[in-house]
């Protein structure tokens, strides 16, 4: 079906982080800068179905549930656009005592709220953390979480991108060096999937199969894992620590539902 308008609500994953704008884009919007990402190809996609299509993104690095229902899904409803996307969690999961059957019921209330408006609502399962270390020791944490996140969509009827079983997104090829976000392969493969769920044309196949790699000498492994400690997990803890977020005093890339261009 052709939808008119978009509202993306979120943090990181959704406003983009690690995506790079096109060259002869400005990214330049003072102490930040602006990414694409899989909700902006998304977009761009369905613009090409509906001449008159507008989109918004309302999505903010770094935030928990709390703060994107409080901030985010309200603006959403008044909006009122035909299509939502919602994809919240990965921040709070990670935090000490993150309770996974506490944070489902505040996706449950906000994802009521967003289909009480009659939009279609695309939720998200996220990845597999099995590979990752550190988050791995957390995997069954994730795996209730995103059993919750399943049975929310199904019990208000929204459609479900099931990232778990995406193979390609569990190669490094698809990430940045910080391991927290995808890169541009990454975003694309997600923006793939999210089409083929809305059963909307799109350019690239989700179910991507990358090339062998070369085997990589488990000293080199060990040391590229305590860079990785160092320089980017370390400093992320250190900000939930402090009760900080990379987010903190940005505004949405994109508020309000507007045409692309």
């Amino acid at each position: 079906m052709g939808y008119r308008s978009y509202v993306a609500v979120g943090d990181s994953f959704t406003e983009g982080l690690n995506d790079p704008l096109p060259e002869g884009v400005s990214q330049d919007l003072g102490p930040v800068t602006r990414y694409r990402g899989w909700a902006d190809r998304v977009a761009e996609r369905l613009a090409v179905l509906e001449p008159d299509f507008r989109y918004a993104n309302l999505a903010v690095r770094g935030k928990l549930i709390d703060q994107v229902a409080a901030e985010q899904v309200p603006r959403a409803v008044a909006l009122k656009p035909d299509l939502i996307s919602f994809c919240a969690g990965g921040n709070d999961l990670i935090r000490p005592g993150a309770d996974p059957d506490r944070m489902a019921k505040k996706v449950a209330a906000a994802v009521r709220e967003l289909r009480g408006t009659g939009a279609d609502v695309v939720m998200f399962t996220g990845t597999d953390p099995r590979d990752t270390p550190i988050m791995r020791r957390l995997r069954g944490k994730f795996a209730i979480f995103f059993m919750h996140v399943r049975s929310i969509s199904d019990l208000y009827g929204c459609r479900l991108v099931d990232m778990w079983s995406m193979q390609g997104l569990r190669d490094w090829r698809a990430w940045s060096e910080d391991r927290l976000h995808m890169n541009e392969v990454g975003h694309r493969l997600v923006a793939a999937k999210v089409l083929h769920v809305l059963e909307a044309p799109g350019e690239d196949d989700w179910r991507m199969t990358w090339p062998p790699r070369e085997r990589i000498d488990p000293r080199v492994k060990r040391r590229e894992d305590a860079q990785w400690l160092r320089e980017h997990l370390g400093p992320w803890v250190g900000r939930r620590i402090r009760g900080t977020s990379s987010g903190d005093g940005l505004d949405p890339k994109r508020p309000d539902l507007k045409p692309l261009g």
